[in-house]
C-alpha cells in the first residue's frame, strides 16, 4: 500500500460527486453551484481553502506543541478572491488565511519562534503558493495580531 495521499472521485449526479479519501469511510461531497450543480456539497475553490488552511493550522499548532504550548482551541478562516485571467478564465488570484489561537499571545513560550517558522512546514500552503500568493495574519484571543508583525 502506498503512503501517497490519494483520493477517488465517483459521479453521482450532474457536478456533484462522492470523494472517497479513505475506503474505511463515507465519502465527502463536491459539486458545483447553479446553474451547473445543486451545492450539495463543497465547491473546488472551497477544497482548496480547507487544504490551506488546515494544513496551516496543523503547522501552526504542532509548532507550538513542540514547545509545550496549548493554544486551543485554534479557528482558522480562509477566503479567496477570484478574477479573470489575459484569458479571460476565472481563477484564484489570492488566498487569504486568518488563524486564531484560543490563548492570549503573551502567554505562549517563543511565540516569536515559532510564527517566524511555521508556515515553512506547511506542505500544502508551500506549493499553493508557488502559483498563488497564500496571505497568512495569526491573531490571539484577545484580538490582537501577532502574524504578520506590525
Amino acid at each position: 500500500m502506498s503512503n501517497e495521499p490519494s483520493v477517488r472521485l465517483v459521479q453521482q449526479s450532474d457536478y456533484q460527486f462522492a470523494i472517497y479519501y479513505s475506503e474505511e469511510r463515507d465519502p465527502i461531497y463536491g459539486d458545483e453551484p447553479p446553474p451547473l450543480g445543486k451545492s450539495q456539497g463543497a465547491t473546488p475553490s472551497q477544497f482548496l481553502l480547507a487544504g490551506v488552511a488546515n494544513c496551516l493550522s496543523d503547522s501552526l499548532l504542532f509548532a507550538l506543541r513542540k514547545f509545550k504550548q496549548n493554544p486551543e482551541p485554534i479557528e482558522t478562516k480562509a477566503t479567496c478572491e477570484i478574477g479573470r485571467n489575459a484569458e479571460n478564465r476565472l481563477r484564484i488570484l489570492a488566498i487569504y488565511v486568518e488563524i486564531r489561537i484560543g490563548v492570549p499571545g503573551k502567554s505562549v513560550e517563543n511565540i516569536e519562534r515559532v510564527l517566524a517558522q511555521f508556515q515553512d512546514f506547511c506542505t500544502v500552503s508551500s506549493s499553493v503558493s508557488l502559483g498563488i500568493p497564500v496571505n497568512v495574519t495569526v491573531l490571539d484571543s484577545e484580538n490582537t495580531k501577532l502574524y504578520p508583525a506590525n
